[in-house]
């Protein structure tokens, strides 16, 4: 559950949602001072904070102006001139905290793109440094989304949405679509939203377009090819892990043991002077 609220906190809301975590000032708790996933943490903290900021400022401005249309808004001339003069002044500092909101979004944005291509990959700690013919491999269709389902991303999302709690979402400001989960865990794997767009595309995701994209969400489902789908990509891991298996299987010890139990033959020191 996201604990900050979208209209109140647009910077630290988009993180934890993005991130699936909870409480974003821990963000960089599990890094080093000197590993560049600190920084890049505390990067996306302080981009966090700032939108946070601006966006408090621009709610700010925005209800001084419409207080200042208000007299307008019931008729009474008497006050418009004192509030059009006033609204001179307000409406180009709204205009201007506007442009610093969407600048503050956009560096939130790219911060946090450059925090996640610096976490490693989901599957890096169980992967073997041997190469399996026919691991990961996926027939080509030359479309530009292919890094979408590249590696393990497609299996990611079709166990996540299968867990259920999965929706497809967009941010109010920027309308830049991402995934949240009911249940976020830190460390639960990133689901990118060009995959979730690329298997719904392709018949393996159903999104509920009943729901509100930016709230509460689509709710995403399996559908049948997309059930079938994940079936194989389970049996394919084990196959896959099976062959991983027999590779990396160890040298007999019962002949190790055979081979240590023969006696070394041992030249005598009589026959090493004769020759």
């Amino acid at each position: 559950m996201n604990p900050y609220g979208a209209n109140t906190h647009p910077g630290t809301h988009l993180v934890a949602e993005t991130l699936g975590i909870s409480e974003v000032s821990t963000l960089n708790i599990t890094y080093r001072p000197d590993e560049p996933l600190y920084r890049s943490a505390m990067r996306v903290i302080g981009a966090a904070h700032a939108l946070d900021e601006v966006h408090n400022r621009v709610t700010d401005a925005a209800k001084d102006a419409l207080r200042l249309l208000e007299p307008v808004g019931r008729g009474e001339l008497g006050g418009a001139r004192v509030s059009y003069a006033l609204l001179r002044t307000a409406v180009p500092k709204l205009g201007d905290l506007l442009d610093q909101q969407g600048r503050a979004y956009g560096q939130l944005v790219e911060s946090i793109a450059d925090y996640r291509r610096l976490l490693p990959a989901p599957d890096s700690a169980h992967r073997s440094t041997k190469k399996v013919p026919g691991l990961d491999k996926k027939p080509t269709s030359d479309r530009d989304d292919d890094w979408a389902v590249a590696g393990q991303r497609r299996r990611v999302a079709l166990e996540a949405v299968e867990a259920g709690g999965v929706r497809f979402r967009r941010t109010a400001i920027g309308d830049d679509p991402y995934v949240s989960r009911e249940k976020p865990q830190r460390q639960d794997p990133a689901i990118w939203p060009q995959t979730v767009q690329r298997l719904v595309a392709e018949g393996l995701l159903r999104q509920d377009t009943s729901e509100g994209v930016y709230q509460p969400g689509q709710l995403l489902s399996l559908t049948p090819q997309g059930e079938a789908a994940l079936r194989d990509a389970r049996a394919t891991t084990t196959r896959v892990s099976a062959a991983l298996g027999r590779s990396t299987t160890p040298t007999d010890s019962g002949a190790l043991a055979d081979s240590a139990a023969v006696p070394v033959a041992r030249t005598s020191p009589t026959s090493s002077r004769s020759r």
